[in-house]
């Protein structure tokens, strides 16, 4: 039975630059979020997709000699595209937007129309100054050195016939927003950025439509313009519900969103901008919107202008999909910046996979199959106080994680995890099964238990670590012995799931052992 909806998007992403690991890092994220509710029982719709328009990918597409449309369609369909990525990431949206699908289009046009017939859009002039990477327009105040300040890239001024949008209309109800509902945007410096140096400084109206270039959603009844990208993009979350278009029909079910989760360059459109939309729109607004740190590189943003990428292809095919995947959740808090390095990754998967959670899985199952052959006999004699402390941390870990999730705070969730994990592995060293496998007539039944205890633990454990990590747990569960019914979000709930007579497999290294020196030199 189903607990509820839950609706979850990353931002739709820009395909004139290959994806590199900044970008994999949120979409990891909200997938591990969506996961997780899904294991929760809730009806889950994640959404993903790109933002095709713009003067950029217009200018780089006749560079290339293609059209607009091939030249995206190459990005995102062709070989090693973005949907190839997100194949091999093991990304589960639910749904994939590009902002070049017939329907968007059409539900862009009609909202804009009826923003224009309301009086929320108005035809005016533009003078000012615009960064084409960002697709973004700055007042002078707001460049930092003379330059954008998302992408420090000089910004040029620009002059055109253009329609703009009310913005500063709603900044009082903005601001009230903010006020009244503290947590709509997190963390909470994003929220005190946003009022300090949009708000306080007053809004200005915002430009929505262009002149200079022609690859973007037409302004149906204004030849000539064409609707500006943020318009366009922001718009997605609710035109890949059926808003204004008939190729979907859940907007009811699912709007308004559970939480936006978009890097913090982004911060003010969706926080400011979209909101501001719709409430011209008399739309509900998203719950929550979460603007994650960056992942840096020597210091920098990763930015593929600046030559300072990493490829996640390159990571997940080296070490596994899986150990990339947990490195970016499991290493940095989610709302802060991180800085990445490839020793880093490689510490964090010996460390945590290799020794961790790996070995305690490859050891436990390889004594239960020594010691017994496979099968757990029935006769099994507890000890209360040598078994009480990992009982306890094991059975009240599915709360712990909970709460930390439901912040999105992966890196904590995980870190309740691995405390179990670590005390699992101290209760091997306490309990010496080796010793008591000596004398199996008076221990066997003490040796038994222990090896429950440490399966149970491992068990519970994986069940927490599926969003996370999905492909690897299910050979965690296939070599410990839990059935389907004992891999669920309410199996976790308490100890003693596996039945007592428990028979386990033995199967490869789930997470080998890399040698750094090694590995670094092969990497330059």
């Amino acid at each position: 039975m189903s607990k509820g909806k839950f609706y979850i998007t990353t931002p739709i992403y820009y395909p004139s630059d290959k994806l590199h690991i900044g970008h994999t890092y949120c979409t990891v994220a909200s997938d591990a979020m969506a996961r997780y509710k899904r294991m929760q029982g809730y009806d889950v719709m994640f959404l993903t997709g790109t933002d095709e328009h713009g003067q950029k990918i217009e200018e780089k597409a006749k560079a290339a000699g293609v059209t607009p449309k091939q030249f995206v369609d190459n990005i995102i369909e062709g070989p090693g595209g973005i949907l190839d990525l997100w194949k091999l990431m093991n990304i589960s949206n639910d749904r994939f937007i590009r902002t070049t699908d017939d329907y968007h289009e059409h539900a862009i046009q009609r909202i804009f129309r009826k923003l224009y017939e309301q009086g929320d859009i108005y035809k005016g002039a533009y003078k000012g100054l615009y960064c084409t990477p960002c697709e973004s327009f700055w007042t002078e105040s707001q460049l930092v050195d003379g330059k954008c300040p998302d992408c420090g890239r000089e910004v040029k001024y620009a002059e055109e016939e253009a329609y703009f949008f009310r913005l500063s209309k709603y900044a009082d109800r903005i601001m009230k927003l903010f006020e009244e509902q503290p947590d709509f945007l997190e963390p909470a410096s994003r929220m005190n950025e946003m009022i300090n140096n949009f708000l306080k400084p007053g809004l200005e109206d915002l430009c929505v439509s262009r002149t200079s270039f022609t690859w973007g959603v037409p302004v149906d009844f204004d030849p000539g313009h064409v609707v500006y990208v943020w318009v366009d993009a922001l718009s997605n979350y609710i035109t890949a519900l059926g808003y204004e278009n008939d190729r979907y029909d859940d907007y009811d079910k699912y709007w308004p969103a559970d939480v936006h989760f978009v890097g913090k360059e982004i911060v003010r459109f969706h926080s400011i901008i979209w909101p501001a939309m719709l409430m011209a729109l008399d739309l509900p607004l998203p719950k929550k919107v979460y603007g994650h740190g960056w992942l840096l590189l020597d210091g920098g943003k990763m930015s593929k202008s600046r030559g300072n990428v990493v490829d996640p292809v390159i990571l997940a095919e080296r070490y596994g999909v899986d150990a990339l995947r947990f490195f970016l959740l499991r290493t940095f808090p989610f709302g802060s910046d991180g800085t990445f390095s490839n020793e880093l990754l490689i510490n964090t998967i010996n460390v945590d996979l290799a020794n961790d959670l790996g070995n305690l899985v490859s050891r436990t199952v390889s004594m239960a199959v020594k010691y017994f052959g496979g099968t757990l006999p029935e006769t099994q004699a507890a000890d209360p106080e040598k078994d009480g402390e990992l009982l306890a941390m094991a059975s009240g870990l599915r709360g712990r994680y909970e709460a930390q999730m439901e912040k999105y705070q992966f890196q904590n969730a995980l870190e309740e995890v691995f405390r179990v994990l670590d005390r699992a592995n101290k209760y091997i060293d306490e309990n010496a099964p080796w010793v008591l496998a000596k004398d199996m007539e008076a221990n066997g039944a003490r040796l038994a238990a222990v090896m429950y205890d440490l399966l149970e633990t491992i068990r519970i454990c994986g069940v927490l670590l599926q969003p996370f990590m999905p492909d690897s747990c299910v050979k965690i569960f296939t070599q410990i012995g839990a059935a389907e019914e004992l891999r669920t979000w309410d199996s976790a709930e308490s100890f003693g799931g596996l039945p007592r007579t428990v028979t386990v497999e033995k199967g490869a290294a789930l997470f080998p052992r890399i040698d750094l020196e090694k590995e670094l030199e092969a990497l330059k």
